[in-house]
């Protein structure tokens, strides 16, 4: 089932996330960032004020035990609207859960009267990057810095930027 994250969510939020981008768990999935970052990728903090945020959301995919097994972060911006944080537990990979988020993703655009969705992807993500361009998204051209120096994002190993990645809806 996919439903809206609520703050009772955070902590279970934050364990998935971290296992899904860093240290020793996330190697079990593909989507492993732990070989070009270190540290935590978020904190209960964070994930407390993205759900309490205007117009952002935090959508996730539970099982009928009501275990989170994904989620992805939503965030309006006029009539775009941003997509981060995708991620599905490091073992379950490979078996569809993504393609539903990215499908609800998109869904939740149109209701919102969003004209696009877009995301910044690491670049040199190869793989995922891929993954992303077979779901419909085009990469803008557009780069931005990744915050270095912000241990709340990570411990780059070494030097990192986004690409933007877009998909009309």
């Amino acid at each position: 089932m996919i439903s809206k994250a609520t703050l009772n969510d955070v902590t279970a939020l934050n364990a998935l996330i971290n296992s899904a981008y860093r240290g020793e768990s996330s190697k079990a999935g593909w989507t492993t960032e732990s070989d070009i970052l270190g540290g935590q990728r978020t904190d209960e903090e964070d994930l407390k004020n993205i759900i309490s945020k205007a117009d952002c959301y935090i959508l996730i995919y539970t099982d009928e035990k009501g275990e989170i097994l994904s989620c992805v972060r939503l965030e309006k911006h006029n009539n775009k609207l941003y997509l981060g944080m995708l991620t599905v537990s490091p073992t379950l990979q490979n078996g569809g859960i993504g393609k539903q988020m990215m499908k609800a993703s998109e869904q939740f655009a149109k209701e919102h009267d969003c004209s696009c969705v877009y995301m910044q992807v690491i670049k040199g993500r190869d793989e995922l990057i891929a993954w992303y361009e077979r779901q419909g998204y085009n990469d803008t051209g557009e780069r931005k810095p990744f915050p270095h120096g912000d241990p709340r994002f990570g411990i780059p190993k070494k030097k990192l930027e986004f690409i933007i990645l877009e998909k009309e809806i």
